[in-house]
């Protein structure tokens, strides 16, 4: 790899994000981290920045700031929101909680993937969208809850610009992939129970987000796109074999 490789992790400052970009950082890149969590500005093992992926003039300073330190090669569209959103909500909730789940989970994506892709189409890469099982084969009880539809919408809606922009950029070598995991152990999940505390039989069996982050060296190796790349609790985290042309998205 060369030494001036950069890779852009959104949403860097806990969970997922901070590994995905501590795994980066050991993987030889050059990596730019960012949050809205100041927390990002303390970690060493990478080059933080305190800035929101919804708001556009924030998403170039980030990319202007990646690109003076070399070439843009993995861009990990890592930050997400979630809250519970029923469907009998009243409208003025209902709109607001759109803006706050699609802001960051939709239009954070698109923005910080088509200011990098300027930038990558010279020499290729990897784009990463952070997704959800909730859009592969349930092989459990709990997916797609009921009253989480706006999150849902929004992670269903990744599969468009996974499929889409693999194939428009397949031309520059820019590869588009999809990470979609079931519960991980990470500061969101943990919130969802009173005092941070996970259930003793999610304990036992919650994925590790450093796992993830190894499933996420394994998809940059292996010159996959416009897949969605599933893990499961209690199996094995593994690519797995490519799939039809017509299942590499929904499974």
């Amino acid at each position: 790899m060369s030494d001036d490789n950069v890779a852009i992790v959104s949403g860097a400052a806990r969970g997922m994000g901070k590994s995905f970009a501590e795994r980066l950082s050991a993987e030889g890149y050059r990596v730019v981290a960012f949050d809205v969590d100041e927390t990002v500005l303390k970690n060493k093992a990478f080059h933080g920045l305190v800035a929101d992926v919804s708001e556009v003039d924030q998403v170039e300073a980030v990319v202007r700031e990646a690109n003076k330190l070399g070439v843009i090669k993995v861009v990990v569209n890592n930050a997400g929101t979630w809250r519970r959103t029923p469907v009998e909500s009243p409208w003025e909730q209902a709109i607001s909680d759109w803006d706050y789940i699609m802001d960051t989970n939709l239009k954070g994506v698109l923005m910080l993937s088509r200011a990098s892709i300027a930038h990558m189409k010279a020499a290729g890469g990897d784009i990463i969208n952070v997704s959800s099982y909730y859009v592969l084969p349930a092989k459990s009880a709990g997916t797609n809850p009921p009253d989480t539809d706006l999150y849902n919408a929004s992670k269903w809606a990744l599969n468009g610009f996974t499929d889409a922009w693999a194939k428009y950029l397949d031309e520059y070598g820019i590869r588009v992939n999809g990470m979609c995991m079931g519960a991980v152990d990470t500061p969101m999940l943990r919130g969802l129970y009173s005092d941070n505390k996970l259930p003793d039989e999610m304990a036992a069996v919650v994925m590790n987000a450093d796992d993830i982050s190894q499933q996420l060296i394994e998809i940059i190796d292996s010159g996959r796109t416009g897949e969605n790349f599933g893990a499961w609790v209690g199996e094995q985290i593994s690519l797995g074999d490519r799939l039809p042309l017509h299942r590499r998205i929904t499974g």
